[in-house]
């Protein structure tokens, strides 16, 4: 997952990395702050720059010169304000945590600001661009200060300013109490049967000797798929499902007024046609047509799949069919059991194929396989915890530096959850400046299964190949800086690489020791792979339908909204869950367009059409990285699909998979 797009001055998503003969991290490093003060006295600092630089550019003339002077600005504040935003996520210690946090309510203070100068936008409407990447550099800058309401009548203006300041506070609090939501959940050694001891062994314990498991990424799944008591799995399950509180309802359904009433002062009914006015799908009426075309794709398939997990949990309780009911804490369970009988797969076996740190190897490998790079790890450097990592990447073939990387795998206390990448800065070929970015995950310590590697290790890489390869004339066209619709596309292509054996003989490679994964279990995980897809989908359907209905016109109440629509849904809904006060990709840049994940799934399968079976074939990988990743956001995305695929994109492939 990509973080919360545009913050005006463009501050994204994504990853990589730079190398030297003596390998060393390009400039600027990292900020190492230890304590609050420090953060403070750097925002002080970063915001005097930015107020500074901001009256620099006021005096330059609308022009060529204007769109140079422009980025540098944007360039500038990445750099000052994108580690605060990285810090907020990722730091252990809670005091500097909250320190970054008041710096990220003043640096969107600045933003919006900056996006409702006149003097600027006057200023830009006056450049002549001078070829297809200025226009598209000028575009997007336009509709930023439109966006932000600079032309608005004052009083309107004003009230855009409040409304986009408050958002990003009620989304802010709103992250912070789905972050810190790490009560673990309590269980004896009896409630943990089936969940490999490797899991809870080691764990902390009460007083009274029962474990304390803490509900994340890399105990949900396990426990899950594994626990025997289905009263374990329902007391786990639910302790995700109320992450947030009842207390993000409320400022969930705040942040759908403020979004309804700033869309309002545009002339839109609603923040969705608001906001997806700037995307692929263009309107909501589009993503909604979309989203109805995937159901009735998956629909059936969904309702049979469910069927098919409800004869197996009746014959592994030995009851009549007609008096047994799925819950949704069973699906990952008896999921699992119908993959081990049918298929002969336990995702647990992988575990011991795919050690963590040699899978990152490995990751790194094949893109430097597929995409001429070249990584190497740089030790020593001062970070913000003893698990980070810093890698340099640089083009194989001519040495040249390209990009730096850091990556933070594991879970810890006040970690956020889930995986995601930070593009804190872009990259430009105008400035010679290098991309730098944070890939985070909260990977299993003990080993990866094959669905981590493939859904989170190598997505989230491509989120950060996306940004070091990206070769852009502005650092604000750089990596991932393109429509929300797009982004998750070339992330979501790489998924699928896992299940090559060529890829995964690159193991061998960065680990003679490890064992390679038998090519008979390998076959059987391509099999197993396909069951399930109309639960998965039937699910992001859900969601993305449910971010754009919560963002219509009615702006509705976002529980009864979710009641209403999980409800209808083949397992229904469960009383006392709220998974909306947990669902944080809608109260980030993703509001009103979760439909991207899906959109860009579509797109992701028609660009694996060009690979087909060799996924490491260097001269598709030379023609990928010149016409998509190269390009980041100042070419759109239907022109670098044209030119990689050399045809218009279409869904054949994905209605294609559908079908197996």
């Amino acid at each position: 997952m990509p973080i919360p797009q545009r913050l005006f001055p463009a501050l994204l998503m994504a990853v990589t990395n730079c190398v030297a003969a003596a390998p060393t991290l390009p400039d600027p490093a990292f900020p190492n702050y230890r304590s609050p003060s420090e953060v403070r006295s750097a925002c002080d600092k970063g915001l005097a720059g930015a107020n500074a630089r901001v009256k620099q550019l006021e005096r330059v003339p609308g022009g060529a010169a204007w769109l140079v002077a422009s980025d540098r600005l944007n360039a500038y504040v990445e750099d000052v304000s994108g580690p605060i935003y990285v810090l907020t996520s990722v730091h252990p210690d809670k005091a500097i945590r909250e320190a970054t946090e008041a710096c990220e309510l003043r640096w969107q203070d600045f933003s919006s600001t900056l996006g409702q100068n006149e003097k600027l936008y006057r200023a830009a409407l006056k450049v002549r661009p001078r070829d297809a990447i200025d226009r598209e550099f000028l575009k997007n800058t336009l509709e930023g200060f439109e966006d932000a309401g600079v032309s608005l009548p004052l009083p309107q203006r004003k009230r855009a300013k409040e409304l986009r300041d408050r958002i990003a506070a009620v989304a802010q609090v709103f992250e912070k109490n789905v972050r810190e939501a790490n009560a673990p959940v309590t269980f004896t050694s009896a409630e943990l049967a089936g969940v490999p001891e490797s899991l809870w062994r080691s764990a902390k314990q009460d007083e009274q000797g029962r474990y304390l498991i803490p509900v994340d990424d890399a105990t949900f799944g396990p426990v899950l798929q594994n626990a025997i008591n289905p009263a374990s799995r329902e007391r786990f399950w639910r302790a995700e499902m109320v992450k947030g509180g009842d207390g993000n309802l409320t400022l969930l359904a705040e942040i759908g007024q403020l979004r309804k009433e700033l869309a309002g002062l545009f002339g839109f009914a609603s923040y969705a046609d608001f906001n997806l006015r700037r995307r692929m799908a263009q309107n909501a009426g589009n993503a909604k047509r979309f989203l109805a075309e995937i159901g009735r794709a998956v629909g059936e398939r969904e309702r049979r799949e469910v069927e098919e997990l409800r004869q197996t949990k009746a014959q592994a309780l030995g009851q009549p069919l007609a008096s047994v009911k799925l819950e949704r804490w069973d699906t990952a369970f008896y999921g699992e059991r119908l993959r081990r009988a049918r298929y002969s797969v336990d995702q647990e076996a992988f575990r011991s194929h795919f050690p963590a740190q040699q899978t990152l190897a490995m990751a790194l490998r094949m893109v430097e396989r597929l995409l001429g790079v070249k990584y190497t790890r740089v030790d020593g450097v001062r970070l913000w915890h003893p698990d980070v990592q810093a890698y340099v990447v640089s083009d194989a073939a001519s040495g040249k530096p390209l990009a730096s990387l850091l990556v933070d795998l594991y879970p810890r206390d006040g970690k956020s959850s889930g995986a995601f990448v930070w593009s804190y800065r872009n990259g430009s070929t105008l400035s010679r400046r290098l991309p730098q970015a944070v890939l985070v995950t909260n990977l299993d310590r003990r080993g990866l299964t094959l669905e981590d590697v493939g859904e989170t290790l190598l997505h989230e890489l491509g989120h950060a190949v996306h940004n070091n390869l990206s070769s852009t004339r502005y650092a604000s066209q750089g990596g991932t800086n393109v429509l929300g619709d797009f982004v998750e596309a070339p992330s979501q292509m790489l998924e699928d690489w896992v299940y090559h054996r060529p890829v995964l003989d690159l193991m061998a490679q960065v680990c003679p020791l490890c064992k390679p994964v038998p090519d008979d279990l390998l076959e059987q995980a391509k099999a197993a792979k396909q069951f399930g897809k109309g639960l998965r989908y039937g699910r992001q359907a859900l969601l993305a339908a449910f971010d754009l209905e919560m963002h219509d016109a009615q702006a509705r109440d976002p529980m009864a909204l979710w009641r209403r629509m999980e409800a209808a849904t083949p397992l229904g809904y469960v009383p006392g869950t709220f998974l909306p006060a947990g669902f944080t990709h809608v109260v980030s840049g993703y509001g009103a367009g979760y439909y991207g994940y899906l959109w860009s799934e579509v797109v992701a399968a028609d660009l694996r059409t060009a690979f087909a079976d060799k996924r490491l074939d260097p001269s598709v990988g030379a023609r990928y990285r010149a016409s998509v990743l190269s390009q980041g956001g100042q070419r759109p995305p239907q022109a670098l699909l044209q030119d990689f695929l050399g045809r218009e994109t279409n869904a054949n492939a994905f209605f294609e998979e559908l079908k197996r």
